[in-house]
């Protein structure tokens, strides 16, 4: 697995003019791995924003190497780095704490009598958004206390598609502190993401050991 970042070029208005909505994201991605998938099945990445010291990165984990060039094309000059994942991955064990981060769509199913499966809508309120993660944390092998985690960012994204409705996604961000309880459901979460709408900047958790 690899863990590549780029500054976006905010700086540059016209360099990233098309970067409007999660779509032009995806595709951007999506970009970067088109020389190593051109003769295999298309592999899935995991990506999200990030913000740090007034920037704005792309952050991707992948499991083939990006084309860095292609990582700048909206990205500053040299901005580009990829790292392996694995020994970190690897090195996970049940009873370590972590520092993480995680970008999250955190939406809820609503039953009505003309729809069985339910209504997807998403969490609006702070108290929500927090449980939608503490709910999530037996299931994925870790261990997550109230007053260890915060939620650093929180709105609505627009996902354009050709002929269709714009969509408004509810995206959120958390920080914080975790236990790990069980290895391979969490390694797996590491790996796979978790959620809905990972191909739009959602589902990714990166940790660093503590």
């Amino acid at each position: 697995m690899y863990l590549s970042r780029v500054q976006i070029d905010f700086s540059d208005r016209r360099k990233i003019k098309d970067l409007l909505h999660l779509g032009a994201y995806h595709n951007w991605v999506e970009s970067a791995f088109r020389n190593t998938e051109k003769f295999g099945k298309r592999t899935r990445k995991l990506w999200r924003i990030d913000s740090l010291q007034g920037k704005k990165y792309l952050l991707i984990l992948s499991q083939e190497k990006p084309d860095t060039g292609a990582l700048e094309k909206y990205g500053a000059n040299n901005s580009a780095q990829v790292k392996s994942y694995d020994k970190l991955i690897h090195s996970v064990e049940n009873g370590k704490k972590y520092r993480f981060r995680a970008t999250l769509n955190p939406v809820h199913s609503v039953k009505s009598e003309k729809n069985e499966r339910g209504r997807v809508v998403p969490h609006i309120t702070v108290e929500q958004q927090m449980k939608f993660l503490l709910d999530r944390a037996e299931k994925h092998g870790f261990l997550l206390k109230n007053d260890e985690f915060e939620i650093v960012e929180r709105g609505f994204k627009v996902l354009k598609k050709s002929n269709q409705k714009d969509v408004r996604l509810s995206v959120v961000s958390y920080e914080g502190m975790l236990t790990v309880v069980d290895k391979d459901a969490f390694v797996n979460l590491l790996i796979n993401g978790t959620g809905r709408e990972k191909a739009y900047g959602c589902g990714l958790f990166t940790i660093i050991e503590v």
